[in-house]
């Protein structure tokens, strides 16, 4: 599957916030590869909003994100965050598309994955990002397990950072002895270290997964989830 290895790990993490850049400086400390999911269309400082706890969180000026991001994947998040499935198919193919090609015009490198703004799809959505060149596409569903994806435009995470279990999972994952590809796949917000105050929970998950750190056997940019047919993503091989 992998080079003959059969784990691997992932994060992704979207809206490209100011929350991002300390993001960025951990996972690059530690060795850690993953995924940005941008919204081209407002990813703008002026871009702003309140969290329900008080925050007001912010948008990061396009201009210097392609060195902010290096070595990491840049995915599609929508031109605007649309909520897809309440919109026309022709819309739905702006937002997805436009985004696609912005971000592949400033980022220097072909754009293949999204995530759904608030996790939302059906049929429609997934056909038109199938048609628009997207070849994954990540939701918010919790699978609280490994398996790899049978249709990879509705890529399951494994669980969110603020998931009570997250390191029993982890646990669980580094102790499988499966015959099966397995994937951990990692989801959330930046900004949410800050509103719940847990950058720390980061820095564990960090220190206590070897794979996620730089003794790691090896980095590939490029991995094929199912059937060698799909996904160019930033992932970390593990064994």
């Amino acid at each position: 599957m992998w080079n003959g290895k059969k784990k691997a790990v992932t994060f992704s993490y979207d809206d490209g916030v100011t929350q991002d850049r300390r993001l960025v400086e951990m996972m690059n400390t530690y060795g850690v590869k993953g995924t940005f999911n941008l919204n081209s269309g407002i990813q703008s400082y002026t871009n702003v909003w309140e969290h329900s706890k008080g925050l007001l969180i912010h948008r990061m000026n396009i201009e210097g994100l392609k060195e902010l991001y290096q070595g990491h994947e840049i995915a599609a998040h929508c031109l605007t965050h649309a909520d897809l499935p309440k919109y026309d198919e022709e819309t739905i193919r702006n937002e997805i598309l436009e985004d696609k090609k912005n971000l592949e015009e400033r980022f220097g490198q072909p754009v293949v994955g999204m995530a759904y703004p608030f996790g939302t799809y059906n049929d429609t959505v997934v056909d038109i990002a199938r048609a628009c060149g997207i070849r994954y596409s990540r939701t918010i569903e919790r699978t609280g397990n490994f398996g790899l994806p049978e249709e990879p435009l509705t890529l399951n995470p494994t669980c969110h950072h603020n998931d009570a279990d997250v390191m029993d999972l982890i646990d669980r994952f580094l102790a499988s002895d499966s015959e099966e590809p397995q994937l951990f796949y990692l989801w959330g917000h930046s900004y949410e270290f800050d509103v719940d105050q847990n950058w720390d929970r980061m820095e564990e998950i960090l220190k206590n997964c070897p794979v996620m750190m730089k003794s790691f056997t090896e980095q590939t940019e490029k991995c094929y989830l199912v059937n060698n047919n799909y996904l160019v993503h930033n992932i970390m091989i593990m064994f």
